[in-house]
């Protein structure tokens, strides 16, 4: 009965497993067939098109070094929507957290000037978190409160953060001149670029370094990446964020406060979407200007999704996304294919992960025959 038993627990771990690891995988192939299809049938060749695309997204260092550009703010975001996720809050506002965080580390970084870059550039990603918690904290009192919607909320005060940012670069901010834009930042505020950290010569050794404009703020998503883990996995405080997201009703029973662990899983997911508007705008473009993100908290949203919410796997599906993002224009001159394509790619993953019942049909279908070798 008990090797019965061994069986049956084996046949539902490894359903379990497959669910989590084949689900992402399945939506992106399958999103890359139809994707191919739809060129095809618009008169385009697909082969080409995502050798081009490979191309501009892995084909060089530099091409390398440009999808490590893009990820890096879509790991930080995804990982904030990911904790969110995990307590079943759906933080679509982290966009505008996103640009509070990089509004706090502009204003700070510009105040900062003349201190050493080792006191700087923690205090502006400090900064930059606290300012994504900050904007993230009264939506998240209204959903513990009184129940008001966080997709409603977050969304209201992603508008706000959006013309907030728009009003300083063209008023307080603004640095002299016609665009609208705030003063370069002191260079002990920019996150170096990794190639600056290796002289000529070592790059002259090894061109396979020359990463193009790719940054350190990389680094800062990686680690953020592993603490978050650590934090859900071994914490009382990531414990407590995935009690409330599986049952808050059993939470709240266990002796966990539902509305405390909701504000608090809200605040971290804006002080990690802050982060990302912080590396952007301390390692890519050294100063704040209107729309300076391009939508990396919504795609963020994608991210989240296609990793299942699990930091780790947080990394692939926004390389995934970066590379994309990075190997469009590629795709584009060498392959004639317009950038658009890549958007419907880009949506029918996030359709089919969203459509996990579809996918997961067969799956469920062989779960059922797991009981029948109980004997």
């Amino acid at each position: 009965m008990n090797t019965s038993k061994a069986k049956s627990s084996e046949g539902l771990d490894w359903i379990a497993i497959t669910q989590k690891i084949g689900t992402p995988v399945a939506s992106v192939i399958l999103a890359i067939l139809i994707g191919s299809f739809i060129m095809w049938v618009s008169g385009y060749n697909p082969v080409a098109a995502f050798s081009a695309l490979y191309q501009g997204s892995f084909g060089s260092p530099k091409a390398f070094g440009d999808t490590l550009l893009r990820s890096t703010p879509l790991i930080l975001a995804g990982l904030g929507l990911a904790y969110g996720f995990k307590a079943n809050l759906f933080n679509i506002g982290a966009e505008g957290q996103l640009f509070m965080g990089g509004l706090a580390a502009a204003a700070l970084g510009l105040a900062l000037a003349g201190q050493p870059w080792y006191l700087a550039i923690p205090l502006l990603l400090i900064a930059a978190m606290l300012a994504g918690a900050a904007w993230a904290f009264i939506p998240a009192i209204l959903k513990a409160r009184i129940g008001a919607h966080e997709v409603i909320t977050t969304m209201m005060f992603t508008y706000i953060a959006r013309y907030v940012v728009s009003w300083l670069v063209v008023g307080p901010l603004k640095d002299p001149g016609q665009i609208p834009q705030t003063r370069l930042l002191p260079v002990e505020s920019q996150l170096p670029r990794i190639q600056s950290l290796f002289s000529d010569a070592t790059l002259q050794a090894m061109p396979f370094l020359k990463f193009g404009r790719a940054h350190m703020g990389i680094l800062v998503a990686l680690i953020a990446a592993v603490v978050l883990w650590l934090v859900l996995k071994y914490t009382t405080l990531g414990y407590e964020n995935r009690a409330v997201g599986f049952n808050p009703f059993a939470a709240e029973t266990g002796g966990i406060s539902v509305q405390w662990t909701t504000v608090k899983s809200l605040c971290i997911s804006g002080a990690l979407a802050g982060l990302a508007g912080a590396v952007e705008v301390m390692g890519v473009h050294h100063r704040l200007f209107d729309q300076f993100s391009s939508g990396f908290g919504f795609t963020g949203i994608a991210v989240a999704l296609l990793a299942k919410n699990h930091p780790l796997a947080v990394i692939p599906a926004a390389l995934l996304f970066g590379a994309m993002s990075a190997g469009a224009g590629t795709m584009q001159l060498v392959a004639d294919v317009p950038q658009k394509i890549i958007l419907i790619v880009q949506a029918l993953v996030i359709f089919f992960v969203a459509a996990e019942g579809i996918i997961t049909y067969f799956l469920k279908q062989r779960q059922k025959e797991v009981p029948s070798h109980v004997g």
